[in-house]
């Protein structure tokens, strides 16, 4: 059995980053290690929400976890939210990186234009160095655009998101993909680029006009598992596509109107059914 190791917060209301990662990639068949930074009480898009930092647990965690001798098929970081723990990070990928290991990162700090609040233009240049580190890194494009020092673009066109991705190759990925793209109208999805091959791969689905907290968790998380079951990270990026955005058409029907996260636990069967 495959094993990986995700990096991300825990917010213990909200379906978002460990509460998504663990039992996604643990339902496709893969034993998933969890490694906490930070504790919350919901996630940011409640007010008044506690937030315990745990960067100081990580060193210890990770030298017990050396003293035993444990490997990793795969790590997987998410949500950080200090420059520090970014450099723990790179740190662990020294530490735990196998010849075969996949680093697989998702930046996750940026939307919609916008930086997260709490993050700044040091945080930015954090994250491009955790990328330069990485296999395969699955940025937005307003992450892109913040660490390449691109405009960030409402409307674009193919060469728009080609140069985006040019500017990412070059800090060293492997396999670069840019989420929530849309090349026609009424569709999005992704286009990702393999450095070592030269070569595109565009995948588009309809669009879902919702939005929910934890949607890129779901899809990277998938994705992870995806690639752990042995698909390529083509595949591994058009199944999770597909898989998010039915999750959100499954969560619009939703007579409760859930609106602080989908409801991937009503989706999980089928994504495990389609291995």
């Amino acid at each position: 059995m495959k094993r990986v190791l995700t990096v991300q917060d825990i917010s213990c209301l909200g379906k978002c980053s460990l509460t998504i990662a663990l039992p996604v990639i643990s339902a496709l068949g893969v034993e998933t290690v969890i490694l906490p930074t930070a504790v919350l009480s919901t996630h940011t898009m409640f007010k008044n929400f506690t937030c315990k930092d745990l960067s100081d647990q990580i060193d210890p965690i990770v030298s017990h976890w050396k003293s035993e001798n444990v490997k990793f098929d795969a790590i997987y970081t998410g949500y950080l939210g200090t420059p520090g723990q970014i450099d723990q990070m790179k740190a662990l990928f020294k530490e735990f990186r196998g010849e075969d290991t996949i680093v697989f990162v998702d930046p996750v700090m940026a939307d919609n234009g916008k930086l997260y609040p709490a993050f700044d233009m040091d945080y930015v240049k954090k994250n491009a160095e955790l990328c330069a580190a990485a296999d395969i890194i699955v940025p937005n494009i307003t992450e892109a655009a913040l660490m390449t020092g691109m405009e960030y673009r409402e409307q674009y066109d193919e060469e728009y998101i080609k140069t985006m991705i040019g500017k990412l190759t070059e800090f060293g990925a492997k396999i670069t993909v840019l989420t929530g793209v849309s090349l026609e109208e009424g569709k999005t999805g992704v286009m990702g680029y393999d450095r070592e091959n030269d070569e595109y791969y565009v995948y588009q689905n309809k669009r879902v006009d919702a939005v929910y907290h934890g949607t890129g968790d779901l899809f990277s998380s998938t994705c992870v598992g995806e690639i752990m079951k042995g698909r390529s990270w083509k595949d591994a990026m058009r199944i999770a596509a597909d898989h998010t955005a039915h999750t959100i058409e499954v969560t619009l029907k939703n007579p409760e109107k859930p609106w602080y996260g989908v409801d991937f636990e009503a989706t999980m069967p089928e994504l495990i059914a389609a291995e």
